[in-house]
Order: structure tokens, then C-alpha cells, then sequence
């Protein structure tokens, strides 16, 4: 499998669930309250001390995000932090949030890059523990803007480390769609000349993306938060896309594929990321992608430690390794997205690349409304309703996509 497709593989599933389960936009900082996170989190204790290390490590991740050179003998960060700790490295790749949620309940994996629905979940479940961020020399310098955040830390406790982060962008044919769009209108309402053309993301938490169009464009509504929506605020959000349905020509879930139909020209205009609009401008496609100024719903993953694992003093050496400046450039350029750690960008192969992805961005990353996994207790704080939970998500795009 070319590389292309591999990453493709575990970066789809991120934006499947994905997740960084933020109840809101990033200038919302701070850590997050029990109340926020709807659950009270097991009595578990972040480790007090390393020991030595205990030579394996398990690791649970998305493709891409731990590479041993296996795949390509140029792509490999693994090895120099099994040279350095002596920590021997299996990895284990999963393709969805609910598939790592499931994995590391069985306490087999010592570490995993969880995007915020799974982060949450683990959490809640007793899967991983607190975080003991001061034996984490690197984390000192990860961006503030992504630390306690509230997909990585319930009640000012951190639970994880951040990793990388990245939004959904407006992407767009050149020639097809004139004047150049600055807004999601451009792909919830009627225009002729895109219709039957539009692409848009294949997976429930999209419906984020018409909530978060009407919270902009229908105050009416209330919604304050585009992953909880009461009865009426999710009717809305589902009749919109219904509506979108009729011009939509594909639902795309495959990476290439949404490359393809750009330069055919059978998608014109819809949702997609900087990675996608990367390859496709470079393979010819007469394509720009831009953030609507409405803002996006967008991903931010972290790594966590097993509260089974029985190599912990290896699993904070991972943490430590994976978010220093050379790995962290090396994860965040193969993958396609912004580092979490600024000194990454002293090491990335295209020098252009934290400037593409806009890391350090604190006001980009303020537009973004990381994805989150829908629950009964509102995530905007209202307790008066209840709001629509994934399920009900779940099968209302069964409903929409027909």
C-alpha cells in the first residue's frame, strides 16, 4: 500500500469519530468541569516517579502516527526511541475511535493517540489514567492553546498529552465555483452551477457541520454549541442536510478518491482537509481550500497511558519522544496536520509546512470547534433539555443519506 493510502487509512477513521471531544472552540480554554464532561472520572493517580525503563511497550495507534520504518525505511521514529530507552516497540493500529475504545479495555496496550470521543470514553471508563505532565520534559513546550483543554482534561486534571491537530476546510474548483466562497453557504444552499457536484463528509458527526452553519446563519435556533442540539436545533440540522442531499454528488469517506473526483470534476466544491487539497493541487487539480468564516469542526488527538500498563516508565518515555521536535515534525509532516510542539517546526522537511498547517495559530485554532462525541447532557451546559446522543446521530444519517 503507497503511502498515500496508508496514512489515508487511519487519518479517514480520525475524522470518522474523530474527535478531540472539545464541547467548544479553543478561546473556551481552561480545564474542563464535571459537569462539562458528564461523567465523574475513577479515583485513578498519575504516576509519581519513572523508574527504569521496563524494556517493551505496547503502543495503540492511528496509521501513521507510529511508524518503524516497516512501511517505508525513510519514515521511522520509532527506532531511535527504542535505541534511546531500550523500550522494544509493538505497534497496534486501529481504524476507528470505537475500535481503540474497545482495545484498550482490554489493558493489553501501554499507550494510545486517542481523538477526543475515544479520550473521553477512556476516561470515563477507567482505561487510562492521569498524566503526570512534569515527567514529560517535552511538554513544556507544547502549545498552551492545546493543553487542559477539554478532549485532554476532566476537573484541571490532564489526562494525556496533545499530538497534533488540524480543521475541516471549504475546498473548492477554481474555474467551477466563482466568486472564490467564503462560507459554508456555499454547500448548504441551492446553486446551479455546483449542484450534483458537491462533496461532503460520509460519517454522522458531518451533521456537526450543518449545526454549525446554523448557528451562524439561523440565531433563532439557540445553538451555542454544534455538538448539542435539542429536538428542534437536530430536526434542523437534519432537514438542512436532506436539502444538501439533492446536490450532492458524492459522500466521500476515501481520501484518494475525493482527489480523484476533483480533478475529474465531478466534485467541485465541499468538505475536505489541507492534506487532501495538498495532494490534489499537486497532482494538477485546479482546487484552493479555504476556512469558511463561519470557522470548522476540526480534530485534535492525544496521547494517554493505559491505567493497566505495566510499562510505564516506557510509556512516558513515548510521550516524552513523540512530541519532542523531531519526531513531532516527522508524525505531524507524513500525517498532514499542525504539530503540537513549535520547535517541530525547525525540523520539518518542507520549511512551509507549520505555515500550511497554521501551528501556533491560536487564533485559526479558535475557529475550529473540535469534534465531540454527542451525549444526553448537553455539552453547552444546558440541563433544562436533553440533547441528541451519537446514537440518534448515527441513525439519522442512515435517514439523511437515504
Amino acid at each position: 500500500m503507497n503511502r498515500l493510502s496508508r496514512v489515508f487509512a487511519g487519518a479517514a477513521a480520525v475524522v470518522l469519530v474523530a474527535a478531540a471531544a472539545a464541547c467548544g472552540t479553543s478561546d473556551d480554554s481552561g480545564s474542563s468541569s464535571e459537569s462539562e464532561a458528564g461523567f465523574t472520572p475513577p479515583k485513578l493517580e498519575a504516576l509519581k516517579q519513572l523508574g527504569k525503563p521496563e524494556g517493551a511497550l505496547n503502543v495503540l495507534a492511528w496509521a501513521g502516527y507510529a511508524e518503524d520504518g516497516s512501511n517505508d525505511p525513510k519514515v521511522d521514529w520509532v527506532s531511535p526511541y527504542e535505541k534511546a530507552t531500550g523500550c522494544q516497540v509493538n505497534v497496534k493500529v486501529f481504524g476507528t475511535s470505537d475500535e481503540a475504545v474497545t482495545l484498550m479495555k482490554t489493558g493489553q496496550y501501554d499507550v494510545v493517540s486517542a481523538s477526543g470521543d475515544a479520550s473521553l470514553r477512556l476516561i470515563a471508563g477507567g482505561d487510562v489514567e492521569p498524566v503526570n505532565t512534569d515527567l514529560v520534559p517535552n511538554y513544556a513546550d507544547i502549545f498552551p492553546f492545546l493543553k487542559n483543554q477539554k478532549w485532554n482534561s476532566v476537573n484541571g486534571v490532564s489526562y494525556g498529552v496533545p499530538h497534533g491537530w488540524g480543521a475541516n476546510l471549504l475546498m473548492y474548483n477554481t474555474d467551477a465555483v466563482k466568486p472564490a466562497p467564503t462560507s459554508w453557504s456555499s454547500v448548504f444552499e441551492d446553486n446551479a452551477a455546483t449542484k450534483g457536484k458537491v462533496t461532503a463528509y460520509d460519517s454522522p458527526i458531518y451533521i456537526a457541520d450543518a449545526a454549525l452553519y446554523l448557528m451562524n446563519t439561523k440565531p433563532d435556533l439557540g445553538i451555542k454549541n454544534p455538538y448539542a442540539l435539542d429536538d428542534k436545533q437536530f430536526a434542523a440540522a437534519v432537514d438542512l442536510l436532506k436539502k444538501q442531499k439533492l446536490n450532492v454528488g458524492e459522500y466521500w469517506s476515501d481520501y484518494l478518491k475525493e482527489v480523484s473526483a476533483f480533478k475529474s470534476g465531478d466534485s467541485v466544491i465541499g468538505t475536505s482537509w489541507q492534506v487532501i487539497a495538498n495532494v490534489a493541487k499537486s497532482e494538477g487539480a485546479k482546487i484552493e481550500a479555504v476556512l469558511p468564516e463561519e470557522g470548522s469542526t476540526g480534530w485534535s488527538d492525544t496521547w494517554m497511558v493505559g491505567a493497566k500498563s505495566e510499562h510505564k516508565t516506557c510509556a512516558y518515555k513515548w510521550l516524552d519522544h513523540i512530541v519532542s521536535p523531531k519526531a513531532n515534525a516527522q508524525v505531524a509532516e507524513y500525517f498532514g496536520e499542525s504539530p503540537a510542539n513549535p520547535k517541530a517546526c525547525e525540523f520539518t522537511a518542507d520549511k512551509k509546512h507549520c505555515d500550511t498547517y497554521h501551528a501556533g495559530d491560536a487564533e485559526y485554532a479558535k475557529k475550529i470547534w473540535y469534534w465531540s462525541t454527542p451525549i444526553t447532557q448537553c455539552l453547552d451546559g444546558r440541563t433544562d433539555v436533553k440533547c441528541k446522543d451519537y446514537s440518534a446521530w448515527t441513525q439519522a444519517w442512515t435517514s439523511i443519506k437515504g
